[in-house]
């Protein structure tokens, strides 16, 4: 395990090699279009939390969604803490394109290597799953996914997008079990304080599961 950022392509290309679980790298969680268009490293300060972190997202949450639904699409994953603080002063600045909050609110979220505010360890990834894509790109509500992952999965938080059910799928020591979307119907799907949050939801997910 290292002890230290890498500092050179070496000892970069080996920390890409590393293994959070069964079919996941480190490499396939650290690109970003932030940090190959404006040439800000997207390395960790701490990597063994980073791994560590990582790890939990990769065999709790990831792990199972691709023995079920098939390949995932990584579109995103880790975040260094320079990369985040320029990319939330580019939103700041109101240029599109960059939707990166404070550091105190990513720690624990897309910075990995950082615990969050109240000192719990968390990973998030930014995923795509063709396998649903296609059926959401063909007329299928975002929710049927959600519904699932909410009766199978530790997840914390998830955050769905407009673009083929692209989804943000957070795992955190303190699970907050949210989940929210950019697409209709906008806002919590469910959260603990909601009426729908507890029981068996298999009827809200049937006609996915029948065609997949």
């Amino acid at each position: 395990m290292p002890k230290r950022p890498p500092n050179s392509v070496a000892s970069l290309d080996d920390f890409g090699r590393i293994q959070l679980s069964k079919t996941f790298y480190m490499r396939d969680f650290l690109h970003s279009e932030i940090a190959n268009f404006h040439g800000v490293q997207n390395i960790p300060e701490n990597p063994d939390l980073a791994i560590q972190a990582g790890t939990q997202l990769c065999e709790q949450l990831l792990e199972p969604l691709q023995d079920r639904f098939g390949r995932i699409a990584v579109r995103s994953g880790y975040r260094s803490p320079s990369v985040n603080t320029f990319g939330n002063e580019q939103q700041q600045a109101g240029k599109s394109g960059y939707s990166c909050s404070t550091n105190d609110t990513t720690a624990g979220c897309h910075i990995w290597d950082h615990l969050d505010k109240n000192g719990h360890m968390g990973a998030t990834a930014s995923i795509v799953v063709p396998s649903f894509a296609k059926l959401y790109n063909d007329g299928m509500s975002w929710t049927q996914l959600a519904w699932w992952i909410h009766d199978h999965l530790p997840y914390c938080r998830l955050f769905f997008f407009p673009k083929n059910a692209a989804f943000n799928i957070r795992w955190s020591e303190a699970p907050e079990r949210k989940i929210q979307s950019y697409v209709p119907p906008r806002g919590y799907l469910t959260n603990p304080k909601m009426d729908n949050h507890k029981g068996d939801h298999s009827a809200k997910y049937a006609e996915m599961l029948r065609k997949l």
